[in-house]
């Protein structure tokens, strides 16, 4: 039994052979790729919400945030009528408890005055004199482009009631021509210095193109404001006065600390500040 087994493995060798058949040997495993260490992506801190945004902006200075005003007026309460007389205002007929703010001059040019505004949005506009502004017109450029609203405030700065009506004109034309070249448009609106004006600057404006002629209700001092009506109060749609003051005239504030008081101020009775071209 033995022999025949043996005989037929020798059998079975030789018929592999001769058919060229041969067990292949499994292949290799594959070697293991090599592990990628992991990386822990930090994720992105989200931007703060705008409104968060805002009430920091506004701790920066000092101030809380002021609310957003109301919507503008479908119809503007001033408008100066086809033909007619330029108006006069102190404050604006509304009964949105807002204020507007207005800067004279240009005397004081403050950077920090440029970069406050533009963190804050508070909305103001600019009473220019042409003697004031025309060593530095490059500083209101930004503030321009932030959009607050250019206004006329003469050449140099007179006191327009001891001016003929020429004189008049051409303080007012010329300053008029003078911000348009500057800023890109020619301003409506009109206050004269000191706040003294007679029919004959009121026919000058008229000529030139101006709106309204705008006066005010309150003025900002150092610390605090000085009112016209005897309740020292603000009303709704008054007309707030300052100055391009700095520390030399401003018993050594800045014209920021003034700002910042002046917003406090506002916001202390219940106020917030609108812009005066969406209601005049």
């Amino acid at each position: 039994m033995k022999k025949q087994i043996a005989v037929w493995a020798a059998l079975t060798a030789v018929a592999l052979l001769m058919t060229g058949c041969t067990a292949e040997a499994p292949p290799p495993a594959a070697a293991p790729a090599p592990a990628t260490p992991s990386k822990t992506t930090a994720a992105p801190e989200p931007a703060p919400a705008p409104e968060a945004a805002r009430a920091a902006a506004y701790r920066t200075w000092g101030i809380e945030p002021l609310p957003a005003p109301p919507a503008p007026p479908a119809v503007k309460p001033v408008q100066r009528k086809r033909g007619g007389p330029v108006p006069v205002i102190s404050d604006v007929p509304t009964t949105d408890k807002v204020v507007f703010l207005t800067i004279d001059d240009g005397a004081e040019k403050d950077p920090e005055f440029v970069r406050m505004m533009d963190e804050l949005d508070v909305p103001f506009t600019m009473f220019l004199t042409d003697s004031a502004i025309s060593g530095d017109y490059g500083y209101f450029e930004p503030l321009v482009a932030q959009g607050h609203g250019v206004a006329n405030h003469t050449l140099t700065h007179p006191n327009l009631r001891t001016l003929s009506p020429e004189a008049q004109r051409r303080e007012i034309c010329g300053q008029q021509e003078r911000l348009r070249k500057r800023y890109g448009t020619a301003p409506r609106l009109f206050r004269p210095p000191f706040g003294n004006w007679n029919e004959a600057t009121r026919a000058a404006a008229g000529t030139c193109g101006v709106d309204a002629i705008v006066l005010w209700r309150e003025s900002m001092q150092i610390k605090d404001m000085q009112y016209q009506r005897g309740d020292r109060k603000l009303h709704p749609g008054d007309i707030v006065l300052a100055h391009f003051r700095g520390p030399g005239e401003l018993k050594g504030r800045t014209m920021t600390e003034m700002t910042a008081t002046m917003l406090r101020k506002i916001q202390e009775q219940g106020f917030t500040v609108a812009r005066l071209e969406d209601y005049v």
